[in-house]
């Protein structure tokens, strides 16, 4: 029997215990032609090739491993329904597929997504009614278009630059879940700390007669709020749940980074008088905002020493071969002295938010670019983000949210109008569907609309530092990363944090040539490679008025080879002198 890869629970943020997964083998077909549809395919046809799903076809643990680029594919495989959820209303779930699917069960259409990076769910309970076995079809289709959110995957046939092999289809885990007749299709927890409470809003899927909606918070086991709402005139309920203690459980537990205190949650409904379904779940007490030119998090000065990570595999690309694997990488940041990490041009496989929560790492999350500025991209991008924030409202992790990244898909924001209502859209679309977090509005440079001034140098040494690094007022109206304006026309961001969000990128003589890069040439070995580490991000820790830096990178990726890490994982130099040179004051 074939081992299933990402055998896990996708959403251990919100999990029930009657579930199954659909990883595994599935039969795969290129459609070259295009002519799938036409020839409905979704009806039944041979399949010659086998993939491993959650894998795209471009990876290693696919089992296809083929850089060919296709714009269309097709997925299919058989299930049979397991015991435990015929007698349930059934859930049909994709993590993410890249960039637009369409679904069939048993050759009648489920119904079609679009977006790289974000959920969506079918609910398939009368299409399964009174059957054991069923026939499962997916074609995606993933053009080389410049209007999609992207990221890093190469918009050439091939890698390039810093772009990296695309991914294409099913590559995150797809699974059925067994939910009861009235259950919560969505649920948002705001914890706060002011009051000891966490406010739940949670939207259900249809009105009972005598329906209610239970909710028990514990801490370390205990008990330490309960509520039951009655549900009467709307599928949507919001109610504040306040935190009692005792003497075990002194106070309120807050999240912080490096010690996460984390509250269990259960959420149950009730019909009848019984329990109708139960989603198991957990939050974090934690509050994030500025001060007189501080980021603050729980009312403290934090000070943020984050890590670029792309979130790339050798043998999987963009999905982990693991859940092991995502939880090291988390380890190995924290254990580098990093509180954070940014990561860069990906929605995050939800299992790395989870780690992050538990663990105590700050993320960043980024909405990957597109890269022309049309109306089409505009909409993909507040689609997507939209979707994202949705997904991942409920992980304390998230301190900030990235919606542009140094311009890309806004090549003209300085001065272009245009551009910068797009960047302001963006901005004041994450604070009308997330007040709780800060966002950067275009990180690195020609900032429009945003909460923090974010700066990208990869200056070698800091005797080569222009001298704007002096005065801050200077620096906010002037270019010290090489020709870049730090604010766009028209914007002023005095008074607001600053911080160094990509620096070092330092490669070794042994990984670099031949297509191989990092910035500012190599370093021969591993001492001279601390040298100048420690040199740069001493400099910048101690500039006037910084409040944290982001040193690029975590892991080499591809050809771009200036990770602290190989993209194996391996460290390139003593982590414990990475540690000390990222704690040193």
């Amino acid at each position: 029997m074939t081992t299933i890869l990402r055998p896990e629970h996708p959403r251990p943020d919100r999990e029930r215990k009657n579930w199954m997964t659909l990883n595994g083998s599935w039969r795969f077909a290129f459609d070259r032609e295009n002519a799938g549809k036409k020839e409905k395919w979704y009806a039944g046809r041979d399949y010659h090739l086998e993939i491993q799903v959650p894998f795209a076809y471009q990876s290693k643990l696919s089992g296809i491993d083929s850089q060919e680029h296709c714009d269309a594919v097709w997925y299919e495989r058989d299930f049979v329904l397991p015991e435990k959820l015929r007698p349930l209303r059934r859930l049909l779930h994709f993590g993410a597929v890249d960039y637009k699917a369409d679904v069939w069960l048993d050759g009648q259409y489920l119904g079609g997504h679009e977006g790289g990076y974000t959920p969506f769910t079918f609910d398939i309970t009368d299409l399964t009614e009174g059957k054991e076995a069923c026939r499962l079809t997916v074609r995606c289709e993933d053009r080389l278009d410049f209007d999609q959110p992207r990221g890093k995957q190469s918009y050439r046939p091939e890698p390039f630059g810093c772009w990296y092999t695309p991914v294409t289809g099913i590559w995150q885990s797809v699974w059925l879940e067994g939910v009861g007749e009235f259950y919560p299709v969505d649920f948002r927890l705001t914890g706060h700390i002011e009051t000891g409470s966490v406010k739940a809003e949670i939207e259900l899927n249809e009105l009972p007669n005598g329906g209610a909606v239970r909710l028990t918070a514990s801490f370390q086991g205990k008990t330490v709020a309960r509520q039951e709402i009655e549900v009467t005139s709307d599928r949507f309920i919001q109610t504040e749940l306040y935190l009692n203690h005792n003497e075990d459980l002194e106070g309120i537990h807050m999240w912080w980074p490096g010690h996460p205190a984390l509250y269990d949650l259960t959420i149950e409904t009730i019909a009848g008088g019984q329990v109708c379904d139960q989603v198991n779940t957990y939050f974090g007490l934690r509050k994030i905002d500025v001060q007189n030119g501080y980021v603050m998090l729980n009312q403290t000065a934090l000070f943020q020493r984050l890590v670029l990570d792309q979130g790339y595999w050798p043998d999987g690309l963009l999905t982990a071969p693991s859940d092991e694997a995502l939880k090291r990488d988390v380890e190995l940041t924290l254990q580098m002295g990093y509180n954070g990490a940014r990561k860069h041009q990906k929605f995050e496989d939800p299992r790395y938010l989870y780690w992050a929560d538990h663990l105590g790492l700050i993320v960043w999350s980024e909405l990957p670019s597109a890269y022309w500025l049309r109306d089409s991209e505009k909409r993909n991008m507040i689609r997507d983000l939209s979707e994202a924030i949705r997904r991942d409202y409920n992980h304390p992790c998230i301190l900030t949210w990235v919606p542009i990244n140094e311009s890309w898909g806004v090549p003209f924001i300085r001065f272009q109008k245009e551009a910068q209502e797009l960047a302001d859209t963006l901005y004041h679309l994450v604070h009308c569907l997330d007040g709780t977090r800060l966002v950067s509005g275009n990180d690195g440079w020609e900032q429009a609309a945003t909460d923090l001034v974010t700066v990208h140098d990869y200056t070698a040494w800091p005797e080569q530092l222009g001298r704007e690094y002096g005065d801050i007022d200077l620096m906010l109206k002037t270019t010290p990363t090489g020709g870049r304006f730090v604010s766009a026309e028209g914007y002023d961001h005095t008074g607001k944090p600053l911080l160094l969000t990509e620096y070092g990128g330092i490669a070794m003589q042994k990984d670099a040539g031949g297509g191989n890069w990092g910035y500012n040439g190599a370093v021969k070995d591993e001492e001279s490679f601390l040298k100048r580490f420690e040199a740069i991000t001493q400099a910048f820790k101690h500039m006037p008025g910084f409040r944290g830096y982001c040193y690029t990178q975590l892991t080499d990726v591809f050809q771009e080879v200036n990770g602290l890490l190989d993209m194996d994982r391996n460290p390139k130099a003593s982590l414990e002198e990475i540690r000390r040179i990222n704690l040193s004051r």
